[in-house]
């Protein structure tokens, strides 16, 4: 007779599947290290967790907010054993509010996490290191953010109006009467808003908020359906206590009550106007952006006889003050109101030796009028994707100098890769603190031909 095989478990075709956690359970976890959005990672029976607002070495008991195979996002409930770095959070809506992930850090602390950030994807992506590491450009580690979008929700079952910005790691909204990190012109705006909105007649038509400062305070509101005369007198009412523009954004794009008001934001250093309105791209940080700005006109080096191309234009943020010190500023941009706009802020501040192109930057540059003639140096300022397509063709411009501006430390890696392969160096790099008690990273890098 055949001994019983024994230790042997029949399982279903595919495997067996570990049982998911639930959202919302409670679990105590010991914190090893931080990834690199900030996040604290622990390792528990075979998952790992990533946990928002805990430090490496801390002991914190963690909510789950979802699970996906092994892997479990959660938040910080309770510090049991607190990290020597931990400060206590700035800000009352710290754990739920979505915003300020980091905020627990030291601010000089946050920099070296975003300065790891960078090296780290530069150092495993594309095997190389800066000649030269830049101090971070950094700026006030609270109000800053001139530009903010606040959520609005009806909610029908419990027949309340919510105002405020989106929780971690949700959809929820966070009703929110302060925000440390907005600008002071807007505080006093974001902390009345909600009652103003309650009194309105049809909340449930209530799409988003958009606030701005900049050469004047603006508030947008997003609407699904007409305003009654009424509910027209709450808002202007509103903005004038405020000294705000009104802009509305019902059906088409968004427009300003009073079409002879005008918005935008000023270059100080360099006496220039850009024109803005409600939807287009701005740095939300000025006094970075203009540091910014300038680091890379003196890493650029620009010669007054040199032809410089500036991809990613937007408004002209880097292709104004470009055109004060060049010959020429050639200036693309996907989005063909940006063009325009950018064209109209050129013109506005006399400066007639820059040509505006629209050109899809997402595809290869075949046969673009715009780059016919060469380039003596490139600026990039690409969205998160980066700009791969792009700096596929960039040597075959015939550029010496290229700095680039990315808001994602993973894709400029991959693009570096590209770039050292046409025969690039990567001469300097630095992150840029845009987003302070964020883990957001912005970061420059200069390249030079070999």
């Amino acid at each position: 007779m055949a001994k019983p095989v024994r230790g042997l478990r029949f399982q279903p075709s595919g495997g067996s599947r570990a049982a998911q956690i639930p959202v919302g359970k409670k679990q105590r976890l010991t914190i090893e290290r931080l990834a690199n959005d900030g996040r604290g990672i622990a390792f528990l029976e075979g998952r790992t967790w990533f946990v928002v607002g805990a430090l490496a070495g801390e002991e914190v008991e963690a909510r789950v907010l979802g699970a996906h195979g092994k892997v479990v996002e959660a938040r910080t409930e309770r510090v049991f054993s607190a990290s020597d770095l931990r400060r206590p959070a700035p800000c009352a809506h710290a754990g739920r509010c979505g915003g300020c992930s980091v905020q627990h850090l030291p601010h000089d602390e946050q920099l070296a996490l975003k300065q790891r950030m960078l090296a780290e994807q530069l150092s495993r992506v594309a095997g190389v290191e800066p000649e030269e590491w830049a101090a971070p450009l950094s700026g006030p580690e609270f109000g800053y953010r001139r530009r903010a979008r606040v959520a609005v929700r009806w909610d029908a079952k419990a027949k309340k109006l919510e105002v405020g910005f989106r929780a971690a790691g949700s959809q929820d909204i966070v009703a929110i009467d302060e925000c440390p990190v907005l600008v002071q012109p807007l505080q006093p705006i974001m902390s009345r808003l909600p009652a103003m909105l309650q009194r309105l007649s049809k909340p449930q038509a209530l799409g988003h908020v958009e606030l701005f400062s900049g050469s004047a305070i603006a508030v947008l509101l997003r609407h699904m359906a007409p305003l009654s005369a009424a509910d027209l007198e709450i808002l202007q009412a509103f903005c004038a206590f405020h000294e705000a523009q009104l802009w509305l954004h019902g059906e088409g794009e968004p427009q300003p009550v009073d079409p002879d008001q005008a918005l935008g934001y000023r270059l100080e250093p360099w006496n220039l106007q850009l024109a803005y309105r409600p939807g287009d791209f701005v740095q939300v940080n000025a006094g970075v952006n203009e540091a910014m700005v300038a680091q890379a006109l003196e890493w650029l080096a620009p010669q007054a006889d040199e032809r410089v191309l500036d991809l990613f234009c937007g408004l002209g943020n880097f292709a104004l003050p470009l055109a004060q010190k060049v010959r020429e500023v050639v200036a693309v941009e996907g989005v063909a109101t940006m063009v325009a706009r950018a064209a109209e802020n050129a013109a506005s501040n006399n400066l007639h030796n820059t040509r505006f192109f629209q050109a899809d930057l997402s595809q290869p540059l075949s046969d673009a009028e715009w780059a016919g003639e060469g380039f003596s140096a490139v600026l990039l300022d690409p969205p998160r994707d980066g700009a791969f397509e792009v700096v596929r063709k960039l040597a075959s411009l015939g550029a010496k100098r290229l700095v680039y501006v990315s808001c994602n430390p993973a894709t400029l890696a991959r693009d570096t890769v590209e770039l050292v392969r046409q025969g690039y160096r990567l001469k300097r790099a630095g992150i840029l603190d845009m987003f302070p008690q964020t883990a957001h990273v912005e970061a420059m890098a200069l390249f030079e031909a070999s």
